[in-house]
């Protein structure tokens, strides 16, 4: 399967899989259907379909067909059929980020900072615990722009008429207390329960093994890829930050990781030593996905 999976995609393999998640999310959804949660799945949807086409533009993977895949099967085993409209909200912002930010045209991200601080504020909004993107994005303007005071001025503007509009409407419409969710500081206990996620402990292991193995021969690497990678690290640590300190059993906030978690494990996948072994891989992943997806409708112990 994994040589199948390495030939290289085109602009039309793309719609087959955004194809097959829409077949995937029709079908969790048609015997619960309620007005709120299509306006939440569609949001979710439009944000995981604009992920595909971040992998080609990111060109970590060098255009195979394992990320897309790995990506595909990662959503389906995390999203359950439920989700909140704030992750919704969540992953489309994300996708839109990540699309911005890693664009190829330096004057469109250069005039896109006003719009990524207007979209940051957009998401704290909706879900106050992803504030580590806002840091996520300030480091990179601060490693990669020229001219870093005027970009974080943008990125700030962008941030006060977002909210500067947003406390406009509350205002008029008679809100005055502030609602204590949007201060994100409540952290939630220790989990004691944390079936079915013993299913992915080997899917973690090999994320920290693709990421020891990069840094191990970091100097190898051409420089475009050792910074495309540390973005994509550093993406995923924001985004780690905010499942461990508030995700609970709110699974669907593992949704926010498939992306990264696709391209790690596609290109360790990818510079194993051996064919086997990246087989081997791949299957691993693939079964370990099943038994978690099977472990959130049964109790297997």
């Amino acid at each position: 399967m994994f040589k199948l999976l390495s030939k290289e995609s085109n602009i039309f393999s793309i719609p087959v899989y955004i194809f097959f998640l829409l077949v995937v999310v029709v079908f969790f959804n048609v015997l619960n259907f309620s007005y709120l949660d299509f306006i939440s799945v569609a949001i979710a949807f439009c944000g995981v379909a604009l992920g595909y086409f971040v992998f080609n533009q990111l060109n970590l993977t060098y255009n195979t067909h394992v990320p897309l895949f790995l990506y595909t099967a990662l959503i389906f085993a995390f999203y359950d059929g439920t989700i909140d409209l704030g992750i919704s909200v969540t992953l489309f912002v994300n996708s839109v980020l990540l699309f911005l930010l890693t664009s190829t045209q330096e004057q469109l991200r250069k005039q896109a900072y006003l719009l990524v601080g207007f979209l940051c504020a957009v998401n704290y909004l909706f879900l106050p615990s992803d504030w580590p993107m806002l840091l996520f994005v300030i480091l990179h303007i601060i490693a990669t722009s020229q001219n870093i005071i005027l970009n974080l001025f943008r990125f700030l503007f962008g941030i006060i008429l977002c909210l500067g509009s947003y406390l406009s409407v509350m205002l008029f419409l008679g809100h005055t207390t502030l609602d204590a969710s949007y201060l994100p500081f409540s952290i939630g206990g220790l989990m004691h329960d944390y079936y079915p996620l013993h299913f992915l402990i080997p899917i973690a292991l090999m994320v920290i093994f693709a990421v020891a193995d990069h840094f191990q021969h970091y100097n190898e690497k051409s420089p475009t890829s050792r910074f495309k990678y540390t973005f994509l690290l550093v993406f995923t640590l924001a985004q780690s930050i905010s499942l461990v300190l508030y995700m609970g059993h709110h699974y669907e906030y593992l949704l926010v990781l498939a992306f990264p978690m696709s391209l790690i494990l596609s290109r360790m996948l990818r510079y194993l030593p051996r064919y086997v072994y990246s087989e081997l891989g791949l299957w691993l992943i693939l079964i370990c996905l099943l038994l978690y997806k099977g472990g959130t409708y049964f109790q297997f112990f």
